[in-house]
């Protein structure tokens, strides 16, 4: 089952401060897969001069949370994180990455994505796994 989340608070059409910072912009959002996109550049850097890690560890949380909630959300329920393991394969400085969340398992209870993240010549970038807990959400 595959639909679009409607616009409410919490939804990708409002995804608050944090994710609008992190520049995480959706393209695609579905039940069972969301694809999006960031635009990396000095605003993202570590004091080194490389993407922080944290930016693509949000991206993984927040696109795999997205598409679990969507695939609940009839239930009146969200999808919240338990575990995020995201793994930093190859450093950038600048550049668009293209972030694609699949489901991997979506159970009554919890639901497992997985999360890969791409430069603009299909290098995988960072690579992540989202274990999530469905729950009653917010009225």
């Amino acid at each position: 089952m595959q639909h679009q989340m409607a616009a409410r608070p919490g939804s990708a059409a409002r995804p608050g401060a944090f994710l609008a910072a992190a520049g995480l912009e959706v393209d695609e959002l579905t039940s069972t897969r969301v694809v999006g996109h960031i635009e990396l550049g000095p605003d993202h850097h570590t004091p080194w001069g490389v993407v922080h890690g944290g930016v693509y560890t949000t991206a993984v949380e927040s696109a795999a949370s997205l598409g679990a909630s969507a695939a609940v959300e009839d239930q009146g329920l969200v999808a919240v994180g338990l575990t995020n393991t995201t793994h930093f394969v190859r450093p950038l400085t600048s550049g668009q990455v293209t972030v694609t969340a699949v489901a991997l398992a979506q159970g009554r209870t919890q639901q497992l994505w997985q999360v890969d993240i791409k430069d603009q010549a299909g290098r995988l970038i960072a690579h992540g796994e989202l274990r999530l807990q469905n729950v009653k959400g917010q009225p």
